[in-house]
């Protein structure tokens, strides 16, 4: 499955109004463990169809890093329905990804 990329512009279409929730993968280009996790989301998202992966930049839409409280990155929000229903802080593997969307269904 491919990888939204989210600004201002698109970020009510993409994420508020998706249809299936939303992992929403806060993240900068400059940042080491991003980078580091970025194969994981997208070995997530190849193999979990149920579920819309996104990527926001915070230094391109710092405004909706502020809107979710984001202080540290890489932060992954998973949102379903418009709302937030958990996150988590820091690098992670695909089991883990798996396991925690899993923790939430």
């Amino acid at each position: 499955m491919e990888i939204t990329k989210v600004n201002l512009t698109n970020y009510s279409d993409e994420v508020l109004k998706s249809e299936k929730p939303v992992l929403l993968d806060f993240y900068a280009d400059w940042c080491g463990p991003c980078r580091m996790m970025a194969d994981e989301i997208h070995a997530f998202a190849e193999e979990n169809d149920g579920y819309k992966v996104c990527k926001l930049n915070v230094d391109e839409a710092g405004e909706l890093a502020q809107l979710y409280g984001v202080l540290s990155i890489p932060t992954v929000v998973l949102i379903k329905n418009g709302k937030e229903v958990d996150r988590f802080v820091g690098g992670r593997e695909k089991a883990d990804i798996e396991d925690f969307v899993n923790a939430n269904k």
